[in-house]
This record gives C-alpha cells, sequence and structure tokens, in this order.
C-alpha cells in the first residue's frame, strides 16, 4: 500500500507556500511563489485574491513535477492562510475588489462609531462590551484590522460593491471555496468578526443580537464547521490541472495562528510557542475563554475542536528586515541594485559582528503601528542612540533585538494571563531559521528557545496534521511527538543585566514617545472614505 499524504497550502502575506506532508509529520517538499502586497494612504492594505490562487498554482505545479511521492498518495487537501482578511464576492464567487487583509486599518473610525457609547471602558460602550465579552471573549479591534473593521469601512467606502455583496470571506475560507464549491467557515476563522457565541467551544454559532449590532445579515456570513472536517471533494477541474486522481478532500482547514499551533508541537495546555515571520506573536493553547482587553490578550476557539487557543499579534517582526532589505540596503534605485537572494544570511553574518546590545542602539519595530501588548494604529518605529560609531552590523543586530524586546514586552503579559510560569518556547516560523536571532530571544526572554525541525514550514506541517485528524489517521495528543526539536538554545547569563538595562529603555521610549507619534500620524488614523 502507498503511505497517504497531503498536499498543504499556506497562503502568507508574503506569498504562498506549498508542501507534500507525510502523516509522521514530515514535510517531504516545499515550493514558494511571492505574493504583492499593495499599501496606500490612509492604512489600505489589500491583495488581488487571483494573485493569491496562480501563486498558489504555479507552486503546486512545480512541486508535482518533482515527483517527490506519487500523485495516487495525495489524500487530501489541508489549507491554512492568513487571519483577520477580508474577501466580499459575489454569488457565483467572484471576488468584487482586492482582499483587505489584515494590515489593513481603514475600519478604524468605524468601529470605533460601533463600540461608542457611555458609559465607556477603554472606548467601549460598557454594555456593549460586556456582550462582547461574555460570548465572544473580545471585541471589535479600535484599529479597525479585525474583519468586521473592513466590512464596515466597505459598507460605507464602496455602497455599490457592498450592495452586491452576497458573503464576506476569509482568505482561508475563499479558498476552500475556490477549491471544493462551498461556502464555510470554521469557528476558528469566523472569531474576529465577532459575532459568535464562543462560551461552549462544542457549541459556537452565530449571535443573533450581535449580528444585528453590526448590521450583517446571517446569509451573508459562511456556514461554520470544525478545522478537521471535510467539506467536499476536489472540484474535477482542478484534479485534473493538477494530475490528481478523483475523490481528493478539501479539508475545511484554520488560520495561520491556529495552524502553526498544531505545527509546533504545542497541542498541550499551556505549552507554548514563539512564531516569526512578517508578524509575530507567543500563543497556547488554554482550557477556558478568558480576555484582557487592555492588552489585546485572548482565548478564542482553536483548530481542536472543544478547545480554546491564546490569541495576540505583533504587528511587524519579520517584515523589519524586509523593509531594511527592500527600502534601506537594496532598493532599486541609483544606488543599489536588487537584493542578493541570501539576503537575510548575509543579514545574519553581518549582524554577529555587532556585540550584544548593539552598541546601545535600539531599534522600536512599530513600523506598521502595533496591536499588542498595546493596541495604537499611530505608532511608529525607529533607530535610538544612533551616533558615528554605529554601522551596519549594528543597524542589522539592533534590528533583531528590538523585535525581540517586543516579544518580551508581551510575554510578561501573556505569563499574567494564564497564570504561571512559561519554561521554555518552541520557536517557529522564517525567523527561527537564524541562529544568531534564536539565541537573541533565548537572552532577551531568558527563557530556553527549542527550534523546531523545518520552522518555516510549520504552517504546513500543521494544515497537514489537522487534515490527517480530519482523515481518522491521528489524534490531537500525539501531534507533539510528530513535531521532532532541532535545536536548543539556553539562555546565557553573561548578557543579561545588558539586555535587561535596554529593555527597560525600550519601555520608557514608547511610554515617552507614543503621544508624540500619534501627533504625528494623526491623519493616518483618521482619513475619511471615498465612495468608487
Amino acid at each position: 500500500m502507498v503511505a497517504r499524504n497531503v498536499l498543504a497550502w499556506d497562503l502568507g502575506t508574503s506569498g504562498a507556500k506549498v508542501g507534500l506532508v507525510a502523516a509522521s509529520g514530515e514535510v517531504l517538499a516545499t515550493e514558494f511563489e511571492p505574493v504583492e502586497l499593495l499599501l496606500s494612504k490612509g492604512g489600505g492594505a489589500e491583495q488581488r485574491p487571483d494573485d493569491w490562487w496562480a501563486a498558489l498554482c504555479r507552486a503546486t505545479e512545480r512541486l508535482l513535477k518533482r515527483d517527490v511521492a506519487p500523485r495516487s498518495s495525495i489524500a487530501a487537501l489541508g489549507v491554512t492562510a492568513q487571519w483577520a482578511g477580508t474577501v466580499m464576492v459575489d454569488a457565483a464567487g467572484q471576488p468584487l475588489q482586492n482582499a483587505v487583509i489584515w494590515m489593513d486599518a481603514r475600519g478604524a473610525s468605524a468601529v470605533k462609531r460601533l463600540n461608542a457609547g457611555f458609559p465607556e471602558v477603554s472606548g467601549y460602550a460598557l454594555h456593549k462590551l460586556w456582550r462582547w465579552m461574555r460570548l465572544t471573549g473580545g471585541a471589535p479591534s479600535h484599529g479597525g484590522k479585525d474583519p468586521i473593521g473592513h466590512i464596515l469601512w466597505l459598507r460605507e467606502a464602496r455602497p455599490l460593491l457592498y450592495a452586491r455583496a452576497y458573503k464576506f470571506l476569509e482568505p482561508k475560507d475563499y479558498l476552500t471555496f475556490r477549491l471544493s464549491g462551498r461556502f464555510t467557515a470554521t469557528y476558528d476563522s469566523i472569531a474576529l468578526h465577532w459575532v459568535t457565541d464562543n462560551r461552549d467551544p462544542t457549541r459556537i454559532d452565530y449571535d443573533a443580537t450581535l449580528l444585528r449590532r453590526v448590521g450583517i445579515a446571517r446569509e451573508q456570513l459562511p456556514d461554520l464547521c470544525a478545522a478537521p472536517d471535510v467539506i467536499g471533494k476536489l472540484l474535477p477541474r482542478h484534479a485534473a490541472a493538477f494530475g490528481l486522481e478523483d475523490g481528493v478532500l478539501v479539508m475545511a482547514g484554520s488560520p495561520d495562528v491556529h495552524s502553526a499551533a498544531i505545527g509546533a508541537g504545542t497541542t498541550r495546555n499551556f505549552e507554548s510557542h514563539l512564531y516569526v515571520g512578517t508578524s509575530s506573536w507567543i500563543s497556547c493553547h488554554v482550557p477556558a475563554k478568558k480576555t484582557d482587553v487592555l492588552h489585546s490578550l485572548a482565548s478564542l476557539p482553536a483548530a481542536i475542536p472543544g478547545r480554546y487557543l491564546l490569541l495576540n499579534s505583533q504587528e511587524t517582526a519579520g517584515a523589519c528586515l524586509t523593509h531594511l532589505r527592500d527600502k534601506l540596503f537594496f532598493e532599486d534605485d541609483e544606488l543599489n541594485t536588487h537584493a542578493p537572494e541570501n539576503a537575510f544570511e548575509l543579514f545574519d553574518r553581518i549582524a554577529a559582528r555587532a556585540p550584544e546590545g548593539s552598541g546601545r542602539l535600539l531599534f522600536l519595530p512599530w513600523l506598521y503601528g502595533e496591536r499588542a501588548p498595546v493596541e495604537d494604529a499611530r505608532l511608529r518605529g525607529g533607530f535610538l542612540n544612533y551616533s558615528l560609531e554605529h554601522g551596519r552590523a549594528h543597524v542589522l543586530r539592533a534590528a533583531l533585538e528590538g523585535v525581540a524586546y517586543n516579544s518580551r514586552w508581551l510575554f510578561g503579559y501573556i505569563e499574567k494571563f494564564i497564570g504561571r510560569r512559561i519554561e521554555e518556547l518552541r520557536f517557529i516560523g522564517g525567523g527561527a531559521s537564524s541562529d544568531l536571532w534564536c539565541q537573541i530571544f533565548a537572552d532577551v526572554l531568558e527563557r530556553p528557545i527549542l527550534r523546531v525541525k523545518a520552522p518555516s514550514a510549520a504552517n504546513l506541517r500543521g494544515a497537514a496534521l489537522i487534515a490527517f485528524v480530519g482523515l481518522g489517521e491521528l489524534d490531537f495528543d500525539a501531534v507533539p511527538a510528530r513535531v521532532p526539536i532541532a535545536k536548543r538554545f539556553e539562555p546565557r547569563s553573561e548578557p543579561r543585566a545588558l539586555y535587561r538595562e535596554l529593555f527597560a529603555e525600550f519601555l520608557e521610549l514608547h511610554a515617552k514617545n507614543r503621544a508624540i507619534l500619534g501627533r504625528l500620524n494623526r491623519p493616518l488614523a483618521s482619513a475619511s472614505p471615498k465612495a468608487p
């Protein structure tokens, strides 16, 4: 008998990754295809759904041509994707405009009006906040970056297109629709719409009162199911295009945050992982629904049926290095040429020449605002204490350390939230590929960092393992044994005092500069919508 494999799709902000994954958790092969990000004034962040599909198909074709396993071994297709995006489609499932993705802040003013009322707590009308938290475990973000913010913005700014909208879909759910022909969402993917009753994780459904409050008709949102569910078969035209056999199943899948928790091997309660990709987070499964509104932490439905996942997000992590590469070191202008393919490896090599603390050069990584542990769309980043003594090595190491300081800021609130000390962190995402960054995180967080095998493929692995659970070939308790640790990084005592001092200054810089940054970036947060 041929061992069964899963074809896994992972749509990230930077591009589409495709992998072939065995039931053992081994990622047999991967392919990547970049996708363009469209940023605009006023906080706009969009991508073209057709670009997503084309990139995923090209990567899939290249992967399958490598013949690492028989195509007949592919039993199912598992999907994961960037979370908190909105694809507005017509009755045929055709997008009515570009997808509004998780970075988009244009719905901020509409969400603030939705949340307003007297008396208020942290900008929320008390009676509204109470119901949102009691039912959902959270509330619409003032930053406008949740799907509910996107939908409210689309209603105001694109009224003619909005009138034609049949469904609003998360990116992951748009992809599963194109694969299977069925409109669905999972209990985890729908959570940031803030219109579901999540009190009993085994009985999650839309709440009529919350739907009325935000002004969305129930029929505009897809039917709900669990992440491991089979939602249908791969449409014959796609099976033929990929050269796959009839009967390949399409799984409901999960957003990237949820699949990452599976792909990191952290399926047991309180086992924690750190993710660093375009954005970053620290997460773990928890046994109960809980919310910390002040620091943007909440436990919401997990990909594991009947469970909750602690959720948070820091806006820009690996994106800071991408920005340095594309806008400062290798921008295609009169002074530079295109970046080499191994630019990040070169960054690592150069950054390692600088001492711990980067000569006391500090980097603030808030290049596109922040979500946790503070929600502030008007925060911005920069280098502080830069002098004639600093060079490229200091700048690059300071960027790595600045992202780590930001994670430490969040880390303290995570431990308070779960009520216990986190003894170690599994590390996944593209950032985990750097030995230097792994050691910086271990030193700054003062915890062992455990890099899992193939950390950049954790989302693919998670999507596939969820699919194997749905196929009945695996259970979630067996997942940790299928995600081996590749290398362990212990915190060192030598740089501890210096990193503690610089972290304290990092917090002070936020406290002293947030008002200035708020004034400098006020037009960005208050841009008014314009109809097409």
